[in-house]
């Protein structure tokens, strides 16, 4: 990755993660790439710890959305991501559930609040979360109630659904970085290896699924490199840079 920048290449980092979750990453990578977070709903930038845009569900659509969630998956806990100025603005919490959420990673940062609460600001995504689900089953049950209010994805299939507002993807936050840069689809590389990571390497120039990815990300892209544990991005990078 670093061959690649400087060779000139424009580096973007896609995640479904909000941004208070980059700054490890960019860390590790040491140097710091404008980001697309939650899952295109956010541009961030981590030089300077500076929301750049932000996408929300209005608070009528995040009713709407709960109404539909708690019908259709009986049981199931509610959370939204909310965004301020930078990564850890602490003006308000930034994750916030419903009483009883249970948390699907390993680092819980939610906040409990009451229902109403939870709905009473616009959020940049929803998340729908049962414990011993699975994550495929619970978006094609949503599919078929959730219309106009937003769009639905996962990026685990460990019981956990996200919503994002509607037209709202990596793609999008992906096309309004490079956009402004003259930057074509034709000339993105992207890779991925989730559903949430499919409209990305379907808009990209050359979609690359990881050898481990879901069915979904391997049939929306150009090509398939080795799983991440064997260097797959690597592989395809040293292509061009090395």
């Amino acid at each position: 990755m670093r061959a690649a920048v400087a060779g000139g290449a424009t580096f973007i980092l896609a995640t479904g993660r909000p941004p208070r979750w980059v700054r490890p990453v960019v860390d590790a990578l040491g140097f710091a790439p404008m980001a697309v977070c939650a899952n295109g709903a956010v541009v961030y930038d981590p030089a300077t710890d500076r929301v750049v845009s932000a996408r929300t569900l209005s608070v009528d659509a995040l009713s709407t959305l709960a109404e539909v969630a708690k019908r259709v998956i009986p049981g199931a806990g509610l959370a939204v991501e909310r965004i301020g100025e930078s990564a850890h603005d602490t003006a308000t919490p930034q994750f916030v559930s419903s009483p009883g959420y249970e948390h699907a990673w390993l680092n819980p940062d939610n906040t409990e609040v009451s229902i109403e609460d939870l709905l009473s600001t616009p959020a940049i995504k929803l998340l729908i979360r049962k414990a011993g689900a699975a994550s495929a089953e619970m978006a094609a049950k949503l599919a078929k109630h959730v219309g106009i209010e937003g769009d639905i994805t996962y990026s685990t299939n460990n019981g956990l659904v996200e919503i994002v507002p509607l037209g709202v993807s990596k793609a999008t936050g992906v096309e309004e970085i490079t956009r402004p840069l003259g930057i074509g689809e034709a000339a993105v590389l992207a890779f991925g290896d989730m559903p949430n990571d499919v409209p990305m390497l379907l808009h990209a120039g050359m979609g690359v699924a990881m050898g481990n990815a879901h069915p979904e990300a391997v049939a929306a892209a150009n090509e398939v490199t080795a799983p991440n544990t064997e260097d797959g991005v690597a592989r395809v990078l040293e292509r061009w840079w090395r």
